[in-house]
């Protein structure tokens, strides 16, 4: 990718670009979402995951062109090391390379904030999406069969993991992406 790239922490001015990127995909598998956020609650979603996790904005000749977040897998103690990633390219830009560059950058972070494992839930079939984990070392956990109903079917979802590290001993506590460089 020879073009001018730019990968930085997303701000809420980035609402309306990002809102753009994801609305395409409300209507197709891909997210279980059925409407189209507002531009407010995509400034809440940015607001309120950046102020712990990451959430990283690709940018093309001063263009926003993809996005990728981390956000708290689940919500008990003992899931604390864990998130569910999350990334989304412009149509018309995917292939070039985009999704893997936000996800080195994402991963990079969430190993600082002393993260260990990733999740990704992938919504079935998407080949694209499964090779760009495996190509980071994600595995496939298990498939959910018939977990939501989207575009006049039930759908499957596929769970992936991925550890950042060792997993022995005692964990490091895990930190604000703000209070490591974020």
């Amino acid at each position: 990718m020879s073009e001018n790239v730019c990968i930085r922490k997303a701000t809420e001015e980035d609402a309306e670009a990002l809102l753009g990127i994801y609305a395409p995909y409300v209507d197709t598998p891909v997210t279980f979402e059925n409407e189209v956020p507002s531009i407010e609650e995509f400034v809440r979603r940015i607001r309120e995951i950046s102020s712990f996790y990451p959430y990283i904005v690709c940018e093309m000749e001063g263009r926003v062109v993809g996005y990728a977040y981390a956000h708290r897998q689940m919500e008990r103690a003992a899931y604390q090391w864990n998130v569910e990633l999350s990334v989304y390219v412009e149509n018309r830009f995917v292939g070039r390379g985009i999704g893997k560059r936000l996800y080195r950058v994402l991963m990079e972070w969430l190993e600082r904030q002393h993260v260990k494992t990733l999740y990704a839930s992938i919504t079935l079939p998407n080949e694209a999406s499964v090779a760009l984990h495996r190509s980071f070392g994600f595995r496939e956990v298990g498939i959910c069969h018939q977990a939501g109903y989207k575009c006049g079917r039930w759908r499957d979802v596929m769970w992936m993991d991925r550890h950042l590290g060792p997993m022995e001993g005692e964990p490091r506590m895990v930190e604000s992406w703000l209070n490591v460089g974020g």
